[in-house]
């Protein structure tokens, strides 16, 4: 398929210089075209994947919580919205003035925002982009308090360095005096997080393998994806699991007339998913200018959710 002028000139970007880079890795956010966010949410409801299911369990337990923190009439604003599974047990907790999602995934967002619009009475205002970069939100809610919500252990995906920028970009998005309610996976056991990332039916590998197809598509790409397989793995040094697409055998291939070559038991780093310590996500929300205000974690131990608060800036401790 011929690469046309609708072509993301940044997944193109990214896709020529991760290939070319040495080890090859191209950033996670473009695993989720349609076809990949399709995927995506069914891997949100194997027997393997705990995240999803634990993080709306305990949403549901703290709501009650939650409005005592959180005041009505905030603007919410979240990003990679997705499926926004959990959104109604927030925003039926809080009371908000309104709900912007954001989310890469055009077709989706304007799907789920259409759903969710006949199920809530605030109003709802999608903005399709890449949250990674500066967003402008809709005119109804600015000057409005704002809460944003990230769940999911989204920031997981993102390196230290990367989701402290993430960060201070979402407080620059928010503003001074917003509240931050995010979700982070815990540090647990290896073999129990591997298989989370390497399910039996073979839906994780066939999500990390469309990013192959949707290259051949969107890219003239020529990528011999039966080559590929898929692998995760555990980084303990950096607490956390990657996703590699490994090359079977020595492969070349061609994206938009650049040539590339893989060997044997070479690999595309697609993914990564940090685990966190409560001390290290708090720490990680100071250093991206967000104060700590209250986590909540599961029964078991498996997932947190933190509120955070932009404070304004102080020139001394």
């Amino acid at each position: 398929m011929l690469a046309t002028l609708e072509t993301d000139p940044i997944f193109k970007a990214d896709v020529l210089a991760g290939l070319a880079a040495s080890p090859p890795a191209i950033p996670a956010r473009w695993l989720y075209d349609q076809r990949g966010s399709e995927l995506f949410e069914q891997i949100t409801v194997l027997p393997e994947y705990y995240p999803t299911r634990t993080e709306t369990a305990l949403l549901r337990a703290i709501a009650p919580e939650l409005a005592r923190w959180i005041e009505p009439g905030r603007a919410v604003v979240e990003w990679g919205a997705g499926a926004q599974t959990k959104t109604p047990i927030l925003l039926n907790a809080i009371m908000p003035a309104a709900y912007v999602p954001v989310d890469i995934s055009g077709g989706m967002l304007r799907d789920e925002a259409t759903a969710l619009s006949r199920k809530l009475s605030v109003p709802v205002l999608p903005i399709e982009g890449d949250f990674t970069r500066p967003i402008t939100l809709p005119e109804q809610v600015q000057g409005q308090a704002k809460l944003g919500f990230f769940p999911g252990s989204t920031i997981g995906n993102f390196v230290p360095a990367s989701a402290t920028d993430l960060l201070r970009l979402f407080r620059q998005d928010l503003g001074t005096g917003a509240l931050l309610l995010i979700g982070f996976d815990r540090v647990k056991d290896q073999a129990r997080l591997v298989t989370a990332y390497d399910d039996a039916q073979g839906v994780t590998a066939a999500f990390n393998l469309n990013l192959l197809e949707r290259i051949n598509r969107e890219l003239e790409g020529d990528i011999p994806v039966d080559k590929f397989r898929h692998q995760a793995r555990w980084n303990s040094l950096l607490n956390r699991i990657e996703m590699h697409l490994v090359a079977r055998e020595p492969v070349s291939f061609t994206v938009l007339g650049q040539h590339f070559r893989l060997d044997a038991g070479q690999s595309i780093h697609t993914e990564n998913s940090h685990k966190y310590t409560p001390e290290s996500a708090g720490l990680l929300l100071s250093a991206g200018g967000w104060t700590p205000r209250t986590w909540w974690t599961d029964p078991a131990g498996d997932f947190m959710l933190f509120l955070a608060e932009a404070e304004a800036e102080r020139f001394a401790p």
